[in-house]
């Protein structure tokens, strides 16, 4: 699939300045909309919109396809009656970093009392859609609100639940859908209200000739409805419900022992036999959700560490095959088209290069990767083909001026070489490279159109505290910061293009 040129931004919902000590889906999302429109920009790039399962990662999920809760704009709901608007008067208005304890005990009781409200009082079209949502989803979402359901009572290792619900067993499920009906059907509803709230957003993108550009990790966590619903899709033990074998990445230069990430892994002769179902499903999901994908870790699906359980470490792990051709040869015949790109950074042997360059996918170049020795010169913007997604930074790295803060002389030099000396910043010079370069979409963290330091850094990879949760400052995003990313995505030829409006424009959430 051919990527049009396009410009765009990084920013997580999560980081937008809303009410409620969390950034959500109401509007600040719109208004940071209307700014990328006035910037010309064709792209807002996002990280996993998933229900986080371990700390506050994106990409740690209890559902490969559920919504987080937390993302859904309380003052929509008010505004669509679903909740009284004196119930959402005290929430705070800062843009504090982001305390997860506290936004928990504050706003999921009033999403809570919003679903009570609309499975007593919704009727007319309301009604109808969420009973079609509910008709159209349930192949995951009754798995999920069940999971979600248990999880609170039972606690988050479900191998540890009664053996009965543990093993996923129909008697049990039954008996638990018909004693705690009103419980589930409330979360079934809080659901609806995030695809609805996120619809209305894609319609209102698609009114601004902005995509969405969405993310998914290659594995799903084991604290998630899919693990405890589809067991024979993972390589787990029988007799405990465990994972025989997890997921991580070899010793590097970086790590003697290695990432150990824990995730089970795939029984792909399962999934196999069964036409690779369950990822029809879960890319058909995300190309619904998004218009372009990013695929994280990519070179799993070409080769992946596989570690055994019992392993502290990743060191006696070894390499195992992936689906490779055969997996996207058959998203291709499901889906039409391979709309996405991949994460394939970092030590990438030549068979994972083959099977991107086998199915035109696109790949990643990132700008803070290319000053070191002549090897890093492959994401050098000469170096670039056009099949490739360029950025100054990702979620992963520092801010272009936090990094920069952090470079010796030799590095600096070699930016200047290509950059000269930016008044403006190191942080544009790395934007102007990434918008000037050959490669088909260009994107930027807000953080380095801001010209923020290290301490608006989102994620540092490999640590546990402190990771996802900065703000956006309100007032940021100001006139001439658009006029400026506008007169370069007119110089780099990267304009929005025209998008085609989704066919309904109703949304009741």
């Amino acid at each position: 699939m051919t990527f049009p040129r396009s410009t765009g931004i990084l920013l997580h919902p999560i980081s937008l300045p809303s009410r409620g000590g969390i950034g959500d889906l109401g509007p600040s999302a719109y208004e940071f909309l209307d700014f990328l429109s006035q910037a010309r920009q064709g792209l807002w790039q996002v990280l996993p919109l998933n229900p986080p399962a371990k700390g506050n990662s994106p990409y740690s999920s209890t559902s490969a396809f559920a919504g987080n809760p937390l993302l859904i704009s309380l003052e929509r709901l008010a505004g669509h009656g679903w909740l009284d608007s004196g119930a959402i008067s005290g929430l705070t208005s800062d843009v504090a970093p982001i305390d997860y304890d506290r936004v928990k005990h504050e706003k999921l009781p009033l999403l809570r009392q919003a679903a009570e409200n609309f499975v007593a009082n919704s009727a007319g079209q309301p009604r109808h859609r969420f009973e079609r949502f509910c008709t159209d989803n349930a192949w995951w979402l009754e798995d999920y609100v069940m999971f979600d359901l248990l999880r609170d009572r039972h606690g988050e290792d479900w191998s540890q639940w009664p053996p009965e619900l543990a093993r996923h067993e129909g008697p049990a499920l039954e008996k638990l859908q018909q004693e705690s009906s009103t419980e589930l059907s409330s979360r079934r509803v809080i659901q609806f209200f995030f695809w609805e709230q996120w619809h209305a957003l894609r319609h209102y993108c698609a009114q601004k000739s902005i995509c969405v550009v969405g993310d998914i990790a290659i594995f799903v966590d084991y604290d998630s409805a899919d693990v405890w619903a589809h067991r024979e899709l993972f390589r787990l033990r029988e007799d405990n419900l465990q994972p025989e074998v997890v997921s991580g990445v070899p010793p590097d230069y970086f790590s003697a022992n290695g990432q150990r990430w824990g995730n089970p892994l795939y029984n792909w002769d399962t999934i196999r036999a069964t036409g690779y179902g369950w990822w029809v499903q879960r890319l058909r999901w995300a190309t619904q959700t998004c218009d372009f994908i990013r695929l994280d870790h990519f070179r799993g699906f070409a080769q992946f560490w596989e570690i055994p359980a019992s392993e502290p470490t990743a060191i006696q792990g070894r390499w195992v095959n992936g689906p490779g051709d055969e997996l996207f040869n058959r998203i291709r015949e499901e889906l039409g088209g391979l709309p996405f790109f991949a994460e394939d950074l970092g030590l990438i042997t030549p068979d994972v290069v083959a099977l991107r360059d086998r199915h035109n996918i696109p790949g990643m170049a990132v700008l803070q990767f290319a000053f070191g020795d002549v090897g890093a010169h492959a994401y050098l913007p000469h170096r670039v083909s056009t099949n490739s997604v360029i950025y100054s930074g990702t979620h992963d790295n520092d801010t272009t001026v936090g990094w920069w803060s952090t470079l010796g002389d030799k590095e600096r030099a070699a930016v200047r070489a290509l950059t000269g000396n930016c008044d403006d910043g190191p942080n544009w010079g790395l934007v102007r490279l990434a918008q000037s370069s050959p490669a088909n979409f260009s994107i930027v963290p807000i953080q380095d159109v801001l010209g923020l330091g290290s301490e608006a850094r989102l994620n540092t990879p490999s640590t546990a505290e402190g990771n996802y949760h900065w703000r956006c400052p309100s007032g940021a995003l100001k006139p001439e910061l658009a006029a400026k990313l506008a007169a370069l995505a007119d110089v780099t030829d990267r304009l929005q293009q025209v998008q085609r409006l989704p066919d309904d424009a109703e949304f009741f959430a």
